[in-house]
């Protein structure tokens, strides 16, 4: 009997915790209401903050607009906020307004008593600050985005290989591939979409491939744009040239991680320096440095 007791116990504990389980479990029905409700809710939020988001939009192109351009930087710029996939004809203005209000933000703050004493020096240096940071920003975003279509582009590559294999024409296929990609890589999805719009509004295809190369700013797919401009010019094998390319492509892609991997070593020599070896030390010398300060110190006091 006695041998039954934890069997017992175990059994009604496990069919508590199922009971309180199915208990907790939203229905199916709950489950959708409360999916519609959310969906509701986020929708008129948005609604309803369209307005501010309006407001401080055309502040941002206000300030924008009369803030000191650069002509030399204006260029770059553009093809900064392209390959960072804001496209927009006001992306730039908006770019020059988020700087100069940043950059009067950081001065306001050190200027004045909000959070420490007010310094001048302090202040200018902040507002230099406020004004570069917006473009290093951009920069990193652009960095990221090509890092993500250069992921994407092996993916790229076999389905356009499949497809080109199945029949399909090089528009079709890159119209295909566009709408496979879709969920999994967004943004070579859009600049796929991107080409096909190009060349339904009438430019050629080499122009909208060195379009996508321009838009990317990615030194692989600018390689993979020549090549297919090349094949279109000297009327060799799409498919081939493709496959080619794919297992060039992704032997750089094996020779990158190997480079990282060799780089690790160096990279872990700083941490290592700074935060492990100190530890290391006070682990195995602090005790021998308290046991001669205590032998010691008493020692020269009574030699006094």
């Amino acid at each position: 009997m006695a041998q039954l007791i934890p069997l017992l116990a175990f059994v009604f504990g496990s069919a508590a915790v199922a009971a309180a389980a199915y208990a907790l479990m939203p229905s199916r029905a709950d489950a959708i209401d409360r999916r519609l409700d959310e969906l509701t809710i986020d929708r008129h939020d948005t609604s309803e903050n369209k307005p501010r988001y309006r407001s401080i939009v055309g502040m941002l192109k206000r300030l924008g607009e009369k803030a000191p351009k650069s002509p030399r930087e204006m260029g770059n710029l553009r093809l900064r906020l392209v390959q960072a996939g804001f496209r927009r004809d006001d992306a730039l203005t908006m770019f020059f307004g988020i700087r100069v209000t940043f950059a009067l933000a950081l001065f306001v703050i050190f200027s004045t008593s909000i959070l420490s004493r007010p310094n001048i020096m302090v202040a200018l240096g902040a507002l230099g600050l406020g004004y570069v940071l917006p473009g290093m920003v951009l920069a990193r975003m652009a960095k990221r985005r090509a890092h993500r279509i250069r992921l994407s582009l092996a993916d790229m590559l076999d389905l356009l290989v499949v497809s080109v294999e199945a029949g399909l024409g090089l528009d079709q296929a890159l119209q295909r591939v566009g709408q496979e990609l879709a969920f999994a890589y967004p943004a070579l999805s859009d600049e796929l979409r991107l080409i096909n719009l190009e060349l339904r509004a009438g430019k050629p295809r080499s122009e909208a491939l060195r379009n996508l190369a321009d838009r990317t700013g990615v030194d692989d797919l600018s390689s993979l744009v020549t090549m297919l401009i090349q094949t279109d010019k000297f009327g060799t094998s799409v498919a081939q040239s493709l496959r080619v390319y794919s297992g060039t492509l992704r032997t750089k892609r094996r020779q990158r991680a190997e480079e990282a991997a060799a780089k690790t070593g160096v990279k872990m020599v700083f941490p290592l320096v700074t935060c492990i070896f100190p530890a290391i030390w006070v682990i195995t010398i602090g005790p021998a440095a308290i046991k001669f300060i205590t032998v010691l110190f008493p020692m020269v006091e009574k030699a006094r």
